[in-house]
């Protein structure tokens, strides 16, 4: 086993980091200097060749985040090769579109167990190894949606808006023994699981842009500097039980869309 103390690098694991916010979170962490735990389903190993092209140190590790024991696995893996953790980025998500009467029971307990009760077994797990170190960070990327309605989304919006609640009560638990809790709530980003959903017509590119008071889509990095930021002890070393909403202003607006429109154009 490492020991903790022979690490000159802090440690971070993300979650669901194959693809989008979770490969250029690790990214930004490992661009930081960051040691990263990169988590998927599958080996994320593209996301491991990136890191280590950055210099980053990096290791790959498949578990679905709703099994505890392959949680458990996991963290024993990282205790075993890193000794500790600094960081968690719950990042693995679901997303279900379909109106609530035609939601089926399977697929409501499928996306509360891969975005409410993965983060909360990998932050059970995880968080004990930073409770004994006294120090750490957990940013749980929870979404809008877990701060508002969005019609079609009956069980991503209540997955979402119990990981900000989870979050804030994580945050009044650990805080006072040096674990803070926080969460990121992006707006619609522009990813390959964006083009999905956009292909059953759910929305389109305008749809988005014209909700939006910037005018445009989030992109990856957008919240992949935001979590590091939380992550970042010597950043935001007073920040915690928050949610930092990075949506280009959607969650402040209740403007009716011409007017959104009309400020947007100058």
């Amino acid at each position: 086993m490492n020991n903790a103390g022979d690490r000159a690098e802090p440690v971070a694991l993300v979650t669901g980091a194959a693809r989008g916010i979770g490969r250029e979170t690790a990214r930004e962490l490992g661009a930081r200097g960051y040691a990263v735990v990169a988590n998927d389903l599958h080996e994320p190993s593209e996301t491991v060749a990136e890191l280590q092209e950055l210099g980053a140190s990096a290791v790959a590790l498949a578990a679905d985040v709703s099994d505890e024991e392959a949680v458990r696995h996991m963290a024993e893996e990282v205790r075993d090769r890193f000794g500790r953790l600094d960081v968690l980025v719950n990042n693995a998500g679901l997303m279900f579109i379909e109106s609530a009467e035609e939601t089926e029971l399977a697929d409501w307990r499928r996306v509360m167990e891969v975005n409410l009760t993965g983060p909360f077994v990998t932050s059970r797990e995880f968080g004990q190894m930073m409770l004994e170190r006294g120090a750490g960070s957990i940013v749980n990327v929870s979404s809008v949606a877990g701060l508002l309605g969005v019609s079609n989304r009956a069980a991503y919006n209540a997955s979402k808006h119990g990981l900000v609640g989870l979050t804030r009560t994580l945050a009044a638990e650990w805080g006072g023994r040096g674990v803070r809790v926080n969460a990121v709530c992006p707006g619609w980003v522009k990813t390959g699981r964006d083009a999905g959903d956009q292909a059953g017509g759910d929305y389109d590119d305008a749809d988005i842009e014209g909700r939006t008071p910037m005018g445009r889509f989030a992109e990856p990095g957008d919240i992949a500097r935001a979590a590091a930021f939380l992550a970042d002890p010597a950043q935001s070393g007073f920040v915690n039980g928050h949610t930092l909403s990075v949506d280009g202003g959607w969650a402040s607006d209740g403007s009716w869309e011409s007017l959104r429109r009309s400020k947007q154009s100058g």
